[in-house]
Parts: structure tokens; sequence; C-alpha cells
């Protein structure tokens, strides 16, 4: 089949696409300077000291943010649209889990937790993490306003307000859900003390979707209509797509 009928790419000589793929290079390399820079900010950006005290429901018995560290004093928690009564997780976070378990050696050697919270009980969480074959840690924030104070969750009557907030700004409730997802990050000092360095709304994380990052360098892309209008969980593939579906992550 000639390239030229499945793609609006031109077939070039080796020459043109050498000149052609050096400018794109330069390009990259200004990205990757750009986001080192933003990196760098993200670095420096100043702690707040968590003062509210925070109990999670986990599989082995109810700990405290600081707890949660296990041990370390880094803490990323992914914040997992998996609300009270869900038989399911959100489409878009579930796609995010699946790149969390590969990760956790690694992270945990370089003094970091990962550790995804949800709203939803903790029989609720076991259950659907046991039909995902998930093994990263994951805890239940149902008896606590963390989800809440974080504005990852939001009240029936933050629905039915005029604004909330979402990724520092306010935004029309019908623009958002009772759930959403976001990261956030803390760090533990020797003395027991938490603070909140950090945190990440809408698309923020998704350069730790690994599999978007290898679309991004395949021919096609992510080949998608809306954001992420592609992904399923990882055990509904072999199903038809229904027509304009999307992920609720975004």
């Amino acid at each position: 089949m000639d390239v030229t009928t499945i793609s609006k790419n031109p077939a070039v000589s080796q020459d043109e696409w050498l000149a052609r793929r050096r400018e794109l290079l330069a390009l990259e390399k200004e990205e990757t300077r750009l986001r080192d820079k933003v990196r760098a900010a993200r670095r420096q950006l100043p702690w707040v000291k968590v003062e509210k005290d925070y109990v999670f429901d986990t599989p082995t018995g109810r700990k405290t943010l600081a707890e949660l560290f296990d041990g370390r004093s880094q803490l990323l928690i992914y914040h997992f649209m998996f609300g009270p009564g869900w038989k399911e997780g959100c489409v878009g976070c579930s796609f995010m889990a699946d790149h969390f378990d590969g990760t956790l050696a690694h992270l945990n050697n370089h003094d970091v937790t990962l550790v995804a919270v949800s709203r939803g009980t903790l029989a609720e969480i076991e259950g659907y993490r046991e039909r995902m074959g998930w093994h990263f840690p994951w805890v239940s924030a149902s008896g606590n306003d963390f989800n809440f104070d974080f504005h990852v969750s939001f009240t029936e009557d933050d629905m039915k307000g005029e604004a909330i907030t979402y990724n520092f700004r306010e935004i029309p409730p019908s623009e958002g859900y009772e759930e959403l997802p976001g990261l956030s990050a803390f760090y533990r000092s020797e003395a027991g003390e938490v603070f909140h360095t950090y945190s990440t709304y809408a698309r923020g994380s998704e350069e730790a979707i690994g599999t978007l990052m290898l679309l991004d360098r395949a021919p096609f892309g992510r080949n998608e209509e809306q954001t992420m209008n592609f992904v399923k969980r990882h055990d509904e593939y072999e199903q038809k797509p229904e027509s304009g579906s999307s992920s609720c992550c975004h």
C-alpha cells in the first residue's frame, strides 16, 4: 500500500528526512531544556507544614499520613478517582495505575514511597485491586477530609454551587466530577513533621504514564479524538469500544 494513501506525511528521500529530523531535534532539545528548568523550579517551591491529622484505612490497619511514608522521607500520593459506592475505578486513573507496580522497587530505593488514595471504602478498593491484579499500596480516605482538602473530592453542596476549585482555579461544577485526579508530594522530617511540597492535577501528571510517552513517538501518536478517549481498563480491550467514550480523568 502506498504510504500516501494512509498518511498525510509525504514520502521523501533519506537526505531530506535527515534535514527535517535535525530541525525537530533542535526543537526537542529546546523542550528538554525547558523541562529541566520547570523541574528545577518545582524543587524550589516552598513547603507547607501539614497541621491536620489524617487517618487512613489500610490493609494492615489504620495509619496516619506520617505512617504512610513507610519509613521513608518522601511520599507521592496519587489521588485515584474511586468514590464510595463505585464498583470500579475511573478509566483514566486505572490506566495511570497500570504503570505503578513496576516503579515501586526503584522509587523505594530512592527513598520515595508511592501510595494511591481514594474515598471508596477499603473493601471496595481491595475488590477492584484484585480484579486489576495490582500490588501498589492503596488506602482509603473514606473517614477523613484528605481528598476534600486537596481539592480532588467535592460534596453534593459543592457540586450544586457556582464553582469548585480544581487545578488552582475555579471552574463550573459542570466541568468537573465529585471525584477528580491529582498527584501530591510530601516530605517527612526526622522529627516526624510532614510537609506538603507539591501537587498537580488534570494532565499535570501525564508524564508518569509511560504508554503515552511511547505512543507520542509512534507514527500516528495517540490517535485520539478527545484526551485519552482510546483508553479502556486493561481487562476490557477485548470488548468493542463504545462510540464517543472518553476518560473520566480529563
